[in-house]
């Protein structure tokens, strides 16, 4: 019998089974080929397990909990951990250097071919290292891993391992090497970046390796303009700030980057560059492969910091595993989690190399869960410490000369009080800067929530009786500090006790009355009680799917004296928070020379921790509650709301936000740097008059509030928009009649041969369009996807899109926001209306502060040219645009590039001049290309 034959037999003896929308097909164990009825493929699951591929979203999307199967990504993830794939038939085939399916039936092929492959790995090589993957695998089938004595006969092991054996296959954090303490770096030089500077690295990167790029006059233009940022500054009061919109094309994260590397190098100190999404924190990382070449080199250099609740806790998973003999259903996923731990480059879960899907597949608690996202870590007395992926993030980010952080770390660090580095940035590039006004407001507002006060209280006192969590508390995580101080330990015992004026478990049902047991306990619940009535009595769309909100003014009989009792006993819990804070420093004080580095460092976080909570947190509280009633600070917009998630409550409070967030960014964040870049495609919005566009640019990204005046830069893009696009509005379809709209849906994606970006306003409005039109268009071979119905995260989802040439995505504007896909995988976007700021209370606010409907106008302007900008990304690169919406107004014309004209046209015009521009007809594929899911 010949090795491939061998190889063939370690398959578990199971059919392959793929599902488009509507119709599937199996390959069957003894090698037929089944096309099936949707109706078909259930029945089929219903019987023993299959080889599946992404077994979340078929059972989601077929109605099935519990299904078991052989499902090939998980195979993946074990015999490749740290390593990502996009979750279909193809991206497996893709990854295991196979031929892209062709069809739903070569997929159905493809998936046992992957699984072929992936098992001969094992056979021929030891891809785990040091992890004892034959035990590893044993573990995890006692656990009902379907894969486990395939996976043990392919390493050629039968034998039972001995109970310890198989624990140490889990203990991953014996096998990573501890970090090294350091001495402080020295203070940053003051040496300027000349833009001849700036522009001879750039030649060098472009240049650099077998892969050089063409150089391109725009990108030296842009390099040139954003030095001043980088120089000495002159004002103790002000930055150099320098805003500098560089249009689609120009290349702008190697043009800033360039001048950034310079700096860094030559002052012996990092840059911050921050961008919105983690996944754009990757590129920008790949984008510096080509100034640091050597990875050696680029490990010393480069840096991606994140949030703590992006990273693996190893007490967390070391906790986890300890639990596994109570709860063996977690095998599987422990052990997964095991093989990425050992492999991974940072530990980050996020964006990094965990891949996107495998939490779904194996349960967030038990994979994003692990991450310490209650603040819970006790630094030096935690025994992984000088292993911990975060301090060791945090270390070499000290270090480092580039700095990658988003601009949620950025702002949240700067709102309680300063990053948690002991150094503060110089400078910082804000990398799509039009994202600063949003970012700001998330970080500097005020919830009081059933959320937040519950997450409070759980950090305070840990896991309560009879609720499985590893939650430590308070007294847990910090008692042994507190030696023989007597105040400091009858502070600690004041905080635990006062903290049960916070929601306990089941605050929900109590306060929304749902819980026939009991009402609400304790003044934060009654508060909340009192809260979620007066918002059903007074907001509109009660019975609608989306959030609820009204005003805080007038409130309802009884609501001022709840507040005022809650307010009270926050003071009550605050009072001891910010006595422990000031123990913990005395005693950081009168011990300084005898404490070691670890205590030290132990207190000084825990003392920050409980300001943080106490001051900011409970402080901010406090001051919304003394104010219920009265008219908000003229800075601030107050309002009374209740969040919601399919139709249902999951949370009610209290809000606060400031009118113009970028005010405290630019006290807390700008104003503490020497130089700050904040650059984007898309800072200005097209009124047609360029100075009323950079005053609106400026006030969005906080230069109104800096002392001396931004220096502006605009470099345009080399793209020829005219020639390589087409902007269509329809004016005969209505957009509040689904069936029209999803009609013309439908005939534009086919017209395009897929490749079709369709966003929307509303998740309602995307499900029903997703309903009418996944059966016409995998008919056609254009397999449709779409955000909140695949069960698979957003990132994923763009990366299925972009690896798959007529593939359809429908999204809201986390997918827009999201899209970088170059080349015919995106040559259409479809709008289903005109994508107007929702009008909720803060936007009332906002658009009487920033100038009524112009400012409804540049939102809406922005978004849209944000969308047309995602359409082409390369000079080679053709696009088409619709807007199904003949309301339009022609003052929004300017969201498009200088030289484009909007058609007016009817639908059937418009799919044909889709079809004739996109030249769909030669690209369409042959054959049918749907993907399983």
């Amino acid at each position: 019998m010949s090795r491939a034959t061998d190889r063939q037999l370690l398959l578990p003896d199971a059919d392959a089974l793929v599902l488009g929308a509507r119709s599937g097909a199996v390959l069957t164990a003894q090698g037929e080929i089944e096309t099936l009825t949707f109706e078909d493929v259930c029945r089929r699951l219903d019987g023993p397990p299959m080889l599946l591929c992404h077994t979340r979203s078929l059972a989601r999307r077929t109605g099935r909990d519990g299904l078991a199967a052989f499902d090939v990504l998980e195979l993946f993830a074990f015999v490749h951990p740290a390593r990502v794939c996009r979750p279909t038939p193809a991206g497996l085939a893709a990854a295991v250097g196979l031929a892209a399916p062709a069809s739903i039936e070569d997929s159905a092929v493809a998936l046992r071919t992957a699984a072929v492959a992936l098992l001969s790995a094992l056979t021929e090589r030891n891809p785990g290292g040091s992890v004892d993957l034959a035990a590893l695998a044993w573990l995890m089938g006692q656990s009902g891993w379907p894969w486990a004595p395939v996976v043990r006969a392919a390493l050629g092991t039968a034998d039972r391992p001995d109970p310890a054996q198989a624990a140490r296959a889990l203990q991953v954090w014996h096998r990573l090497a501890p970090w090294q303490a350091e001495a402080p770096p020295p203070p940053p030089g003051q040496h300027p970046v000349e833009p001849a500077d700036a522009r001879r690295l750039l030649a060098e990167i472009l240049q650099d390796g077998d892969h050089a790029i063409e150089d391109r006059p725009q990108q030296a233009d842009y390099a040139s303009a954003v030095c001043p940022a980088f120089a000495p500054r002159s004002d103790p009061e002000a930055p150099n700030l320098v805003i500098a919109q560089a249009g689609t094309g120009v290349g702008k994260t190697l043009g800033y980057l360039a001048p950034a590397v310079v700096w860094a190098e030559r002052n012996g100190a990092p840059v911050w560059v921050s961008t919105f999404t983690r996944n754009l924190q990757h590129q920008i990382d790949g984008e510096l492969d080509r100034a640091f070449p050597q990875p050696g080199q680029k490990r010393r250099r480069v840096v991606i910091r994140k949030g703590r609740e992006n990273y693996l806790c190893l007490l967390n998973y070391e906790e986890a595993c300890r639990a596994l003999p109570a709860l063996p259903r977690h095998g599987v996923a422990l052990g997964l989690m095991a093989r990425w731990a050992a492999e991974t480059r940072d530990g980050d879960m996020a964006g990094g190399d965990l891949p996107g899907w495998l939490p779904d597949l194996v349960g967030r608690g038990r994979s994003l869960g692990l991450a310490d996202r209650r603040g819970e870590c006790i630094y030096a007395a935690c025994p992984h410490y000088d292993r911990c992926f975060i301090e060791r993030s945090v270390r070499r980010a000290r270090r480092a000369r580039i700095v990658i952080a988003n601009h949620a770390l950025v702002m949240i660090q700067a709102a309680v009080g300063g990053l948690d580095d002991w150094n503060l940035p110089l400078r910082y590039v804000f990398d799509e800067g039009h994202h600063l006004f949003d970012a700001a407001d998330s970080a500097f507002a005020g919830h009081l929530t059933g959320l937040e006060t519950a997450d409070l209280r759980r950090w305070l006192i840990g896991a309560e009786a009879g609720r499985r969590s590893r939650a430590r508390g308070l007294r847990q995580r910090i008692e042994d500090l507190l030696g023989d101080d007597e105040d400091a330990h009858r502070a600690l015992a004041a905080i635990v006790a006062a903290a049960a004026v916070l929601p306990a478990d089941g605050w929900l049902g109590r306060v929304a009355g749902t819980n026939p047991a009991s009402g609400p306990i304790g003044p934060t619940e009654g508060f909340l009680a009192l809260v979620r009535r007066q918002v059903y009595a007074r907001a509109a769309g009660r019975d609608g799917p989306y959030d609820l909100e009204t005003d805080a003014d007038s409130p309802i009989d009884g609501l001022p004296s709840a507040a005022a009792a809650l307010a009270a006993a926050l003071g009550d819990l605050q009072r001891p928070i910010l006595a422990l804070a000031g123990a913990l420093r005395g005693r950081l004080d009168a011990e300084a020379e005898h404490l070691d580095s670890g205590i030290r460092q132990r207190l000084e976080a825990a003392a920050r921790a409980l300001e943080r909570r106490g001051r900011f947190e409970v402080g901010a509280w406090r001051d919304m509650l003394r104010g219920l009633g009265e008219p908000a600070p003229p800075a601030f917009v107050d309002w009374l709301g209740i969040v919601r998630l399919d139709g249902r409550d999951i949370d009610v409070g209290f809000y606060r936000h400031w009118v113009d967030p970028t005010e405290p960014f630019a006290q807390a964040v700008a104003g503490q740097a020497h130089g700050v870049l904040v650059t984007s495609a898309t800072l200005t919005d097209g009124t047609g008059d360029p100075e009323l566009d950079w005053q609106a640019a400026q006030a969005r990204c906080g230069a109104s509030h800096i002392a001396a005046p931004a220096i502006r830069a605009e470099v345009p893009s080399p793209f020829d928009y005219a020639a390589q696009t087409r902007a269509i509005v329809v004016r005969d379809v209505r957009k509040d009649d689904l069936d029209q709209v999803a009609a013309a849906y439908r005939a534009l994606f086919l017209a395009a041969g897929g490749g079709a970006l369709g966003l929307f306003t509303a998740v309602q409005r995307l499900r029903e369009v997703h309903r009418r039109i996944a059966g016409p268009l995998e008919a056609e071979g254009l397999p449709l996807y779409a955000q909140h119905l695949d069960g698979i995260d957003v990132s994923t989802l763009i990366e299925i899109f972009r690896g798959e040439e007529h593939a359809c995505l429908l999204g809201t504007d986390a997918v827009r926001d999201g899209v970088d896909v170059p080349g015919r995988s995106l040559r259409l976007i479809v709008f289903d209306r005109v994508p107007w700021p929702r009008p909720t209370i803060l936007h009332r606010a906002r658009r009487a502060r920033f100038g009524g409907r112009r400012y409804d106008d540049m939102l809406t302007r922005l978004r849209l040219k944000q969308a047309y900008g995602r359409l082409i990304r390369r000079a080679d690169d053709v696009g088409v645009f619709v807007l199904l919406d003949p309301m339009m107004p022609s003052r929004l014309a300017g969201a498009f590039p200088e030289g484009v004209t909007v058609h007016r046209t009817g639908l059937a015009e418009a799919v044909a001049t889709t079809r004739d521009f996109l030249g769909a007809g030669a690209a369409a594929p042959d054959r049918p290309q749907t993907e399983s899911r």
